[in-house]
């Protein structure tokens, strides 16, 4: 009888809320699906115009659907001279890089919260004021040619461990923690070690989570360092390859188009590559990787920040 009862009590209470609830959830989900079709719709359009005829794509008609669909833009592209090396060079450079980059920021994170460390405040504003004075490029380019680091594989790498940044996140994170976690450990004994490694690092996964995506995405993306640092085409990185692609195919894209049509797209073919084609085959090449690699550290982002941390 009292289950009848609520349920009754329930249904009524839904009937006198169900128009405004309707009208919330139809307006809600309206601007959730306008801004979900924003956020996709930029790479839906890049993909379909580079499977697209090439002649359609450079004219801007493709924009909701495929037409004339091939492949042969992409056959071109991974037939591009030394491109199996150059993406092992940018896979290692971003993993490696992003490992370090990671590991300092989470260490000096952790370290910069501690009143135990020696001047800790100097250091901190020290590596903070690296934000805000840059020497210049002529400087920074003596600087690694004295340290070895040109023609070397490792100046993609150490150069960008000691980030600012991350390193502001991490520690700004770092003093959300409750400071009985650390109290706890040094009663019982526990070193500023074995407190990063088995307190500190379990609870700051978040961040580091965080900060591995933005490190990862920055060593996917650079290849301003190789115009810089490297002549040895044996060191050049997936971008910087794709780069040289872009630029010599868009001329020769461009002459041909220009010989062939006398001003016009009119003798264009289907698979004939554009400048607007290699563009857009180039930006799915490059950004499919990120796309693969981001939903492995989203998880850590919808979990508790303060997971294990004390309750009450």
């Amino acid at each position: 009888m009292k289950t009848q009862t609520a349920a009754v009590k329930a249904h009524k209470h839904h009937e006198a809320r169900s128009g405004g609830d309707i009208v919330l959830s139809i307006v809600c989900y309206t601007i959730f699906t306008i801004c979900a079709f924003l956020c996709i719709y930029p790479f839906y359009y890049i993909f379909i115009n580079s499977i697209s005829s090439n002649e359609l794509s450079s004219r801007g008609v493709i924009l909701f659907y495929p037409e004339g669909i091939h492949l042969q833009n992409y056959l071109k592209a991974f037939q591009i001279s030394g491109l199996g090396n150059a993406a092992f060079i940018s896979l290692a450079r971003t993993v490696l890089g992003t490992i370090g980059t990671v590991s300092a920021s989470a260490f000096l994170g952790f370290m910069f919260t501690q009143d135990k460390m020696w001047h800790r405040k100097i250091w901190y504003r020290m590596v903070v004021a690296t934000m805000y004075f840059n020497a210049g490029i002529i400087p920074w380019y003596l600087t690694m040619r004295n340290l070895g680091l040109t023609n070397n594989f490792w100046g993609y790498v150490l150069p960008a461990i000691v980030s600012p940044f991350f390193i502001i996140l991490t520690k700004t994170f770092v003093e959300s923690v409750p400071k009985e976690l650390q109290e706890a450990a040094e009663i019982d004994g526990a070193g500023i070690i074995k407190i990063f490694f088995r307190i500190m690092l379990p609870v700051i996964k978040p961040i580091l989570a965080t900060v591995a995506i933005f490190a990862a995405v920055n060593q996917w993306n650079a290849f301003q360092d190789t115009l810089l640092l490297v002549t040895d085409n044996k060191l050049y990185p997936l971008q910087f390859i794709l780069y040289q692609y872009l630029n010599q195919a868009s001329s020769l894209a461009i002459q041909n188009s220009g010989s062939s049509s006398s001003g016009s797209l009119a003798g264009v073919g289907v698979t004939t590559q554009t400048p607007t084609s290699i563009r857009m085959t180039i930006t799915v090449i490059v950004v499919i990787p990120v796309m693969l690699v981001y939903p492995i550290f989203q998880r850590y982002f919808v979990k508790g920040i303060m997971v294990g941390a004390v309750k009450g």
